[in-house]
């Protein structure tokens, strides 16, 4: 069940490039998309579903999610030009301990830590308060928290302590 929640995510992820960035339309898919991501991990703990198979969905369904948003998003935004090279740096980092935790444990790590579910969740109120708080300052506390994630999970992938719950 989890998995199908997870793959129901990434169903849900595609069809907001769809829809015209932040519209009504756009902000409902997304809140699903989001409880949906709060849903599945819960799920699969409550029914002992909990796999590495379902892990890497899981990851795949936030890359998808992300990806998706960006490129919905950063056109509409009015994002300086800093911005994207932060985004860019954090998005290398993530690549490269991607291939080190394939070429040193020959496989592809998923890092489920706090502090990257602190990053997912604050990327994802993100948008929602794009009313009350200006861009430049929540970007700037966003990109400092997952910085500080992408470079702990390379710490948690180089040392095999990866598998935080």
């Amino acid at each position: 069940m989890a998995n199908i929640i997870t793959g129901i995510r990434i169903v849900i992820s595609v069809m907001l490039l769809f829809c015209p960035a932040l519209s009504p339309v756009f902000l409902i898919f997304y809140i699903i998309a989001g409880i949906a991501d709060m849903a599945d991990g819960a799920v699969a703990r409550k029914t002992g579903t909990v796999s590495e198979f379902g892990s890497k969905l899981d990851t795949v369904a936030d890359a998808v999610f992300v990806a998706v948003c960006l490129i919905k998003m950063l056109p509409v935004l009015h994002v300086p030009a800093w911005l994207y090279i932060w985004i860019t740096v954090i998005a290398f980092i993530k690549a490269a301990n991607i291939a080190v935790g394939y070429i040193r444990h020959k496989e592809f790590i998923s890092v489920h830590s706090m502090i990257n579910k602190v990053t997912g969740g604050m990327m994802f109120v993100l948008p929602l308060t794009l009313e009350f708080i200006d861009l430049r300052y929540s970007t700037e506390v966003v990109c400092m928290v997952a910085t500080i994630a992408a470079i702990q999970e390379g710490y948690l992938i180089n040392r095999k302590v990866w598998k935080e719950n």
